[in-house]
Protein backbone atom coordinates (compact mmCIF):
# COMPACT_ATOMS: atom_id res chain seq x y z
CA UNK A 1 0.00 0.00 0.00
CA UNK A 2 1.09 3.30 -1.11
CA UNK A 3 -0.02 7.01 -0.37
CA UNK A 4 -0.14 10.22 -1.76
CA UNK A 5 0.23 13.53 0.64
CA UNK A 6 0.50 16.75 -1.28
CA UNK A 7 -0.43 20.42 -0.60
CA UNK A 8 -0.98 23.04 -2.82
CA UNK A 9 0.33 26.70 -3.39
CA UNK A 10 -0.57 29.78 -4.55
CA UNK A 11 0.70 29.02 -8.32
CA UNK A 12 -1.98 26.26 -8.40
CA UNK A 13 -4.62 28.56 -7.11
CA UNK A 14 -7.09 29.10 -4.68
CA UNK A 15 -9.17 25.45 -3.23
CA UNK A 16 -11.79 27.22 -2.28
CA UNK A 17 -13.57 30.77 -2.28
CA UNK A 18 -15.61 31.64 0.90
CA UNK A 19 -17.54 34.57 -0.94
CA UNK A 20 -18.66 32.27 -3.90
CA UNK A 21 -18.48 28.37 -2.81
CA UNK A 22 -19.78 27.83 -6.63
CA UNK A 23 -16.82 29.67 -8.16
CA UNK A 24 -15.81 27.82 -11.31
CA UNK A 25 -12.37 29.04 -11.06
CA UNK A 26 -12.30 27.30 -7.66
CA UNK A 27 -13.11 24.25 -9.47
CA UNK A 28 -11.17 24.14 -12.33
CA UNK A 29 -8.37 25.12 -10.04
CA UNK A 30 -9.03 21.67 -7.54
CA UNK A 31 -8.95 19.69 -11.09
CA UNK A 32 -6.21 20.52 -12.23
CA UNK A 33 -4.05 20.21 -8.95
CA UNK A 34 -5.70 16.91 -8.38
CA UNK A 35 -4.93 15.55 -11.50
CA UNK A 36 -1.24 16.24 -11.14
CA UNK A 37 -1.19 13.96 -8.19
CA UNK A 38 -3.42 11.85 -9.96
CA UNK A 39 -6.36 12.08 -8.40
CA UNK A 40 -9.73 12.94 -9.61
CA UNK A 41 -12.55 15.30 -8.28
CA UNK A 42 -14.96 12.23 -8.62
CA UNK A 43 -12.60 10.25 -6.20
CA UNK A 44 -12.29 12.85 -3.74
CA UNK A 45 -14.45 13.71 -0.90
CA UNK A 46 -14.14 18.09 0.71
CA UNK A 47 -13.81 18.54 4.03
CA UNK A 48 -15.18 22.09 5.64
CA UNK A 49 -15.35 23.21 9.13
CA UNK A 50 -18.01 24.90 10.35
CA UNK A 51 -17.87 27.41 13.52
CA UNK A 52 -21.39 27.92 14.15
CA UNK A 53 -20.77 25.00 16.80
CA UNK A 54 -19.05 24.16 20.45
CA UNK A 55 -17.47 20.70 19.32
CA UNK A 56 -14.66 21.38 17.41
CA UNK A 57 -14.16 17.36 17.40
CA UNK A 58 -15.77 16.25 14.96
CA UNK A 59 -14.40 13.08 13.31
CA UNK A 60 -16.73 11.63 10.15
CA UNK A 61 -15.52 8.37 8.45
CA UNK A 62 -16.67 8.76 4.39
CA UNK A 63 -17.06 6.03 1.79
CA UNK A 64 -18.13 5.93 -1.81
CA UNK A 65 -21.41 7.57 -1.36
CA UNK A 66 -18.90 10.76 -0.55
CA UNK A 67 -16.79 10.09 -3.08
CA UNK A 68 -17.22 14.08 -4.90
CA UNK A 69 -19.40 15.40 -2.14
CA UNK A 70 -17.97 19.39 -1.90
CA UNK A 71 -15.80 19.26 -4.86
CA UNK A 72 -18.83 20.71 -7.80
CA UNK A 73 -20.57 22.67 -4.93
CA UNK A 74 -20.48 23.25 -0.97
CA UNK A 75 -22.59 19.99 -0.65
CA UNK A 76 -19.93 18.91 1.83
CA UNK A 77 -19.27 16.87 4.95
CA UNK A 78 -19.07 19.45 7.79
CA UNK A 79 -16.15 17.69 10.16
CA UNK A 80 -13.06 18.70 12.13
CA UNK A 81 -11.45 15.29 10.00
CA UNK A 82 -12.51 12.81 7.77
CA UNK A 83 -11.62 9.63 7.22
CA UNK A 84 -11.54 6.82 5.19
CA UNK A 85 -10.63 3.00 4.93
CA UNK A 86 -10.90 2.81 1.46
CA UNK A 87 -7.79 2.98 -1.26
CA UNK A 88 -8.28 5.55 -4.03
CA UNK A 89 -10.77 7.74 -1.85
CA UNK A 90 -8.61 10.87 -1.47
CA UNK A 91 -9.62 13.24 1.41
CA UNK A 92 -9.40 17.26 0.21
CA UNK A 93 -8.89 20.05 3.21
CA UNK A 94 -8.64 23.61 2.06
CA UNK A 95 -6.84 25.67 4.98
CA UNK A 96 -7.44 29.33 5.19
CA UNK A 97 -4.93 29.94 8.65
CA UNK A 98 -5.00 26.78 10.23
CA UNK A 99 -2.91 23.16 10.80
CA UNK A 100 -4.03 20.62 8.41
CA UNK A 101 -2.75 16.86 9.12
CA UNK A 102 -2.81 14.06 7.12
CA UNK A 103 -3.11 10.70 9.63
CA UNK A 104 -1.88 7.49 8.11
CA UNK A 105 -2.30 3.94 10.00
CA UNK A 106 -0.34 1.74 7.30
CA UNK A 107 -1.18 -1.43 9.63
CA UNK A 108 -5.13 -1.12 9.62
CA UNK A 109 -5.20 0.84 6.03
CA UNK A 110 -6.88 4.16 7.77
CA UNK A 111 -6.46 7.19 6.54
CA UNK A 112 -7.88 10.77 8.19
CA UNK A 113 -7.19 14.20 7.42
CA UNK A 114 -7.89 16.53 10.39
CA UNK A 115 -8.37 20.62 10.39
CA UNK A 116 -6.10 21.82 13.31
CA UNK A 117 -7.35 25.22 13.90
CA UNK A 118 -7.60 27.35 17.20
CA UNK A 119 -10.83 26.48 18.17
CA UNK A 120 -9.81 22.39 17.74
CA UNK A 121 -6.70 22.85 19.26
CA UNK A 122 -8.29 24.53 22.40
CA UNK A 123 -10.46 21.69 22.88
CA UNK A 124 -6.99 19.19 22.37
CA UNK A 125 -7.64 18.43 19.11
CA UNK A 126 -5.00 17.00 18.10
CA UNK A 127 -4.75 14.20 20.88
CA UNK A 128 -8.16 13.70 20.58
CA UNK A 129 -7.97 12.73 17.10
CA UNK A 130 -5.26 10.09 17.63
CA UNK A 131 -7.53 8.78 20.80
CA UNK A 132 -9.97 8.39 17.88
CA UNK A 133 -7.73 6.39 15.59
CA UNK A 134 -6.96 4.08 18.22
CA UNK A 135 -10.40 3.56 20.19
CA UNK A 136 -12.37 3.26 16.85
CA UNK A 137 -10.06 1.45 14.88
CA UNK A 138 -7.36 -0.26 16.92
CA UNK A 139 -4.31 2.56 15.69
CA UNK A 140 -1.20 1.92 17.25
CA UNK A 141 0.06 6.27 18.12
CA UNK A 142 3.61 5.02 17.95
CA UNK A 143 3.31 3.37 14.37
CA UNK A 144 1.17 6.57 12.87
CA UNK A 145 2.28 8.26 10.25
CA UNK A 146 1.71 12.31 10.29
CA UNK A 147 2.37 14.99 7.35
CA UNK A 148 1.99 18.63 8.51
CA UNK A 149 1.43 21.93 6.22
CA UNK A 150 2.55 24.79 6.77
CA UNK A 151 1.09 27.14 9.05
CA UNK A 152 0.64 30.89 10.87
CA UNK A 153 3.57 32.17 12.69
CA UNK A 154 3.01 32.17 16.55
CA UNK A 155 3.87 35.99 16.30
CA UNK A 156 0.58 36.88 14.02
CA UNK A 157 -1.70 34.04 15.30
CA UNK A 158 -0.76 32.92 19.00
CA UNK A 159 -3.42 31.28 20.74
CA UNK A 160 -4.30 33.26 23.89
CA UNK A 161 -6.43 30.46 25.50
CA UNK A 162 -3.36 28.50 25.61
CA UNK A 163 -1.01 30.84 26.97
CA UNK A 164 -0.06 32.52 23.53
CA UNK A 165 1.85 29.21 22.24
CA UNK A 166 1.64 29.51 18.47
CA UNK A 167 -0.71 26.53 16.66
CA UNK A 168 2.27 24.77 14.90
CA UNK A 169 3.58 24.47 18.81
CA UNK A 170 0.43 23.05 20.25
CA UNK A 171 0.03 20.65 17.79
CA UNK A 172 3.45 18.91 18.58
CA UNK A 173 2.72 19.28 22.37
CA UNK A 174 -0.72 17.26 21.48
CA UNK A 175 0.16 14.67 19.17
CA UNK A 176 3.03 14.00 21.74
CA UNK A 177 1.02 13.28 24.34
CA UNK A 178 -1.20 11.30 22.09
CA UNK A 179 1.68 8.46 21.39
CA UNK A 180 2.70 10.30 18.25
CA UNK A 181 7.08 9.35 17.37
CA UNK A 182 8.70 12.56 16.24
CA UNK A 183 10.41 10.60 13.82
CA UNK A 184 7.01 9.61 12.17
CA UNK A 185 6.07 13.14 11.75
CA UNK A 186 6.46 15.12 9.03
CA UNK A 187 6.18 18.54 8.91
CA UNK A 188 6.77 21.41 6.85
CA UNK A 189 8.39 24.44 9.40
CA UNK A 190 7.35 26.74 6.49
CA UNK A 191 4.95 29.87 8.01
CA UNK A 192 1.99 31.28 5.77
CA UNK A 193 2.28 34.69 7.05
CA UNK A 194 5.87 35.18 5.88
CA UNK A 195 6.17 33.02 2.97
CA UNK A 196 4.12 34.40 -0.22
CA UNK A 197 3.91 30.90 -1.87
CA UNK A 198 1.19 30.69 0.54
CA UNK A 199 -2.41 32.20 0.48
CA UNK A 200 -2.74 33.55 4.53
CA UNK A 201 -5.90 35.50 5.26
CA UNK A 202 -5.21 36.48 8.35
CA UNK A 203 -2.19 38.65 6.19
CA UNK A 204 -5.36 39.79 3.69
CA UNK A 205 -7.72 40.56 6.65
CA UNK A 206 -4.89 42.82 7.57
CA UNK A 207 -4.17 44.29 4.46
CA UNK A 208 -0.75 42.81 3.53
CA UNK A 209 -2.22 40.58 0.97
CA UNK A 210 -3.86 40.99 -2.10
CA UNK A 211 -4.82 37.84 -2.96
CA UNK A 212 -7.53 36.23 -0.79
CA UNK A 213 -7.78 32.18 -1.23
CA UNK A 214 -7.23 28.87 0.47
CA UNK A 215 -4.48 26.11 -0.10
CA UNK A 216 -5.11 22.43 0.79
CA UNK A 217 -4.09 19.43 1.61
CA UNK A 218 -5.19 16.36 -0.04
CA UNK A 219 -4.19 12.25 0.88
CA UNK A 220 -4.98 9.39 -0.92
CA UNK A 221 -4.05 5.97 0.15
CA UNK A 222 -3.12 3.57 -3.07
CA UNK A 223 -2.65 -0.17 -4.14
Amino acid sequence: MGVIVAISKVTDGSMYNRNDVLDESVIKNRKTYLEKQHISLDQTTRARVNYDRSDFCRYIEVDEMQKDQGMYDDDVVIADALITTDKEHALLLPIADCVGAAILDPAHHILAVAHLGRHSLEQSGAHKIINHLAKTYGSNPAELKIWLTPAPGKDVYPIWALDNKGMKEVTFEQLFTAGILQENITDSPIETDKDPDYFSYTEFFNGRRTDDGDYAIVAMMTN
